[in-house]
């Protein structure tokens, strides 16, 4: 079967082609910067959520060191104030002790630190084994005898001279 159509209704076709090719394209080429868009929009969120948690991980550590912070302030707090009270009380046996008219003191060291001081060796010695010290084991060094280093030992006795006197 043979169909005849007219030049202008051919030309009008063809022409109703061309434009919607045209439209096609210009469909095809929106469609594409709309999914180009989208691409930008996904990884920009992607982003935006990375740094979010990145800020969310760093404001947990600044708060745990906020908190550790903290407790070693209040620690170096309570430290300062029993230096404060060790010093008010060696003050005080010193004073008592001037008045006793004791040209010396007997300082009780733990591990080389400053644990008392007393008006007598005995005092003194007394005051380690109530800490815990055996009751036997104290010795006299003979005179110009080098001392162990104080750290070595676990408790020693040490006289200390009063003012000027020596």
């Amino acid at each position: 079967m043979i169909t005849l159509v007219r030049r202008s209704t051919l030309t009008a076709l063809r022409s109703g082609l061309t434009q919607a090719q045209a439209e096609t394209a210009a469909a095809r080429q929106e469609a594409q910067q709309h999914g180009a868009e989208s691409q930008r929009s996904t990884d920009s969120a992607i982003r935006a959520e990375s740094a979010l948690q990145e800020l969310q991980g760093a404001l947990a550590r600044s708060r745990e060191d906020a908190a550790r912070l903290e407790g070693e302030l209040d620690a170096l707090r309570a430290q300062s104030l029993l230096d404060t009270e060790d010093r008010q009380a060696l003050r005080t046996l010193l004073r008592v002790t001037r008045k006793q008219q004791t040209d010396r003191v007997y300082v009780l060291l733990h591990h080389g630190q400053l644990h008392s001081v007393h008006a007598s060796v005995e005092a003194a010695e007394a005051a380690a084994e109530a800490e815990g010290a055996p009751r036997s084991g104290w010795t006299t060094l003979p005179p110009g005898a080098a001392h162990p280093p104080a750290s070595e030992v676990s408790w020693r006795v040490q006289p200390l001279p009063l003012g000027g006197a020596r």
